[in-house]
């Protein structure tokens, strides 16, 4: 069994969610609002630290078909600079849909459940792949 934690990345706000590799439940974690990427790396190095996850699951977006826009090409960056900065395997994952499935008002923040949605499908999408 090891820990994963999934990212819903943002420039204004990153949304973490954890879960592991043996109930393949994801949870909503925190909402990272720093105002610099080394404030928010600081705090991701912090959550690294205290739930030393084996694997880092990326949110990736696109547009409806498929095509990838601006915030694909930061999010492949983001998930490099995970890999780099903390040595732990990363994974991209289509999240299309992620927020859209969340019911909320507006203004409500919802990164973290967005990143619980991205994480589940990873272990869903893994769990049909095993049977």
């Amino acid at each position: 069994m090891e820990t994963v934690l999934g990212f819903d990345f943002g420039l204004k706000r990153i949304g973490v969610a954890v879960g592991n590799t043996l109930i393949k439940q994801a949870q909503p974690l925190t909402i990272i609002s720093a105002a610099t990427n080394e404030a928010k790396f600081a705090a991701i190095a912090e959550l690294i630290s205290q739930w030393q996850p084996g694997l880092c699951i990326v949110g990736l977006p696109r547009h409806p078909d498929g095509a990838e826009h601006e915030m694909t090409v930061r999010c492949r960056r983001f998930a490099n600079q995970l890999h780099g900065r903390f040595d732990v395997a990363t994974v991209l994952v289509d999240e299309r849909y992620s927020s859209a499935v969340i019911s909320h008002q507006r203004g409500d923040l919802i990164d973290d459940q967005a990143a619980a949605i991205i994480l589940q499908q990873y272990f869903d999408d893994h769990t049909e792949s095993e049977s």
